[in-house]
């Protein structure tokens, strides 16, 4: 089973940052399709930014787009989530997953990465408000 540690979250501001981190491993990084999910209170985990295996894609939902930036390292085994000009939509329990998923498109990779990854973590929770 893959493990993975999300840290980082907390309070902040509307249009402050964040950077949220998941532990793993390098190898999990280097070969596995990686990304961050949230589920907010009463609905569903939905896919947030995810990084394609193959080719180093990355995908965002349009909720996030141009607010997110993933990134990862793989020699200090993390996967970072940067988040700028948030809003109080983006709170939410944030998770990271990993698991070897293959798609055509990085979007299909992500929510499939989303179905299939059963180790999830404890998250951190994000919570925007004034």
């Amino acid at each position: 089973h893959v493990q993975v540690v999300e840290s980082g979250g907390g309070l902040v501001q509307p249009g402050g940052s964040l950077r949220l981190s998941c532990a793993t491993s390098g190898a999990i990084l280097d070969y596995y399709a990686i990304g961050w999910f949230r589920q907010a209170p009463g609905k569903e985990r939905e896919a947030v930014s995810c990084i394609s295996s193959s080719d180093g894609s990355e995908y965002y939902a349009d909720s996030v787009k141009g607010r997110f930036t993933i990134s990862k390292d793989s020699e200090k085994g993390a996967l970072y989530l940067l988040m700028n000009s948030l809003k109080p939509e983006d709170t939410a329990v944030y998770y990271c997953a990993a698991d070897l998923v293959w798609h055509d498109t990085v979007q299909a990779m992500c929510f499939q990465l989303g179905k299939t990854f059963t180790s999830w973590g404890q998250g951190t929770q994000v919570t925007v408000s004034s």
